[in-house]
């Protein structure tokens, strides 16, 4: 074999091993590109059930429900035309409050379609400032009092 084909055998190969990885990667990370669902795209692919996701919306007002050990919680997760019921065992975070964001990462039982819970993450809204970040920015002098 001359020089250049064999250039041209080994840049073959390398560019199909390249592709063969890009395919694993995406297949890899297929069911985790996006960062959540929402309860409408949950009840509209039943394919869903028993593989763990991640399900965000509004807690809707009046539908949390604690059991007597403070442990179990049970709400309505809502997107506006779909509410889901979530069932959480364990402790919530202190932003976790009735019309608050959040996403909660489990799997929804594909016996009675409730989504069970093993992390409820709250979220900020876009006022929020951590308050070391605060601390800081008061201490260098950038500190606004609108902030």
């Amino acid at each position: 074999m001359k020089r250049k084909e064999q250039r041209m055998l080994f840049l073959g190969a390398l560019v199909a091993c390249f592709a063969a990885a890009a395919v694993l990667v995406l297949v890899a990370l297929e069911d985790t590109v996006t960062f959540f669902h929402s309860p409408s795209s949950l009840a509209e692919a039943p394919g869903i059930a028993g593989k763990e996701i991640r399900l965000g919306g509004l807690v809707v007002e009046g539908s949390v429900q604690r059991s007597a050990d403070g442990l179990t919680t049970t709400f309505d997760l809502t997107d506006g035309p779909a509410s889901t019921t979530v069932i959480h065992v364990g402790i919530l975070p202190d932003l976790f409050r009735e019309g608050q964001g959040i996403v909660a990462r489990g799997t929804q039982s594909q016996a009675t379609g409730v989504f069970e819970a093993v992390e409820v993450l709250a979220k900020h809204d876009e006022t929020y400032m951590p308050p070391e970040v605060a601390e800081a920015l008061k201490e260098s002098g950038y500190w606004r009092e609108d902030q």
